[in-house]
């Protein structure tokens, strides 16, 4: 089982955008294996060193969407994977989460930033083939979501 990823871990190299990814997905480890809510992660999260480095309105905006529509992006997600929910280790969970709702709720940001995005993170922090599986289920989603972007 994968452990829960150390936002900021990218160093130098991550720009604002990712890290605040990072951060998210930390966020959402958090809440899905220790149950924490939203206002504790945020506190948690700004006491880590490299915290402000990330882009901080990306980060309240998207954990705090991902965190409040959880269910609904799991829904949206469930036709597109081949196991159950309970089968899929958190990282992954984390990771296909905050790409439904990059896809579901932030069109401004590009179907190809939010896929690849997504593939980083599951190969810095998902298990060995975790990023082929974050792939196959995002792309089924966004041709979905957003099927003129995804046809490119």
């Amino acid at each position: 089982m994968s452990a829960a990823p150390a936002a900021g871990t990218r160093g130098r190299r991550a720009n604002p955008r990712h890290r605040a990814r990072e951060f998210v997905l930390q966020g959402i480890y958090q809440s899905l294996v220790g149950g924490q809510g939203e206002f504790e992660i945020k506190n948690q999260a700004a006491g880590v060193v490299g915290f402000d480095k990330a882009d901080g309105q990306l980060y309240q905006a998207l954990l705090h969407r991902t965190l409040t529509d959880m269910a609904e992006l799991q829904e949206v997600l469930t036709p597109h994977i081949d196991r159950p929910w309970p089968e899929i280790s958190p990282i992954e969970r984390g990771i296909l989460l905050l790409g439904a709702c990059e896809f579901k709720h932030f069109p401004e940001t590009p179907y190809r930033v939010v896929l690849n995005e997504a593939i980083e993170l599951a190969k810095s922090f998902g298990g060995t083939d975790g990023h082929k599986f974050v792939n196959g289920v995002l792309d089924k989603l966004a041709a979905g979501l957003r099927p003129d972007e995804a046809k490119r």
